[in-house]
């Protein structure tokens, strides 16, 4: 019988690039899918180029799925802590054909390739989009999520 597949998810909000990197090693992640509509961070090792570089030196890969991002407005709510509006505004973002297409590649990587993880800023995945990412295709591919939590050191 074959292994069900697993999917990763993380935040980096608090949280050391190192040990970022150390939890998706530790975990087996082969590929980080990174969700965020800009690829940028004041944090030190997550801007695109810094994490993807981070990533190769310990064998993983990275893409940037920009599609699979939080539109501004949602981005707004998210800060604002109006957790509602953020899923009212993503769902809608969902419908659209970039959205859609993003959606299903990352369905096909995580059916095809090694273990998965997408990646945004909030470390609490029950206050990010990427949940619902996750929701999404542990549904649709019958995969198991589990939501990673690197050190704060």
């Amino acid at each position: 019988m074959a292994k069900a597949k697993k999917l990763f998810t993380v935040g980096y909000e608090q949280t050391p690039a190192k040990a970022v990197l150390d939890e998706l090693q530790h975990a087996g992640v082969k590929l980080l899918v990174d969700v965020r509509a800009v690829a940028a961070s004041r944090r030190p090792g997550f801007s695109k180029t810094q994490l993807a570089a981070g990533l190769d030196e310990r064998g993983i890969g990275y893409l940037h799925l920009r599609g699979l991002g939080t539109p501004k407005d949602g981005r707004d709510a998210a800060r604002g802590g109006k957790f509602d509006q953020l899923h009212r505004i993503y769902a809608a973002h969902l419908k659209t054909p970039q959205a859609k297409e993003q959606l299903d590649e990352l369905s096909a990587l995580v059916r095809k390739a090694g273990p998965i993880c997408i990646l945004c800023y909030e470390r609490d995945h029950r206050q990010c989009h990427r949940q619902w990412i996750a929701e999404i295709i542990a549904e649709r591919d019958g995969v198991k999520v589990d939501n990673l939590l690197p050190s704060q050191d």
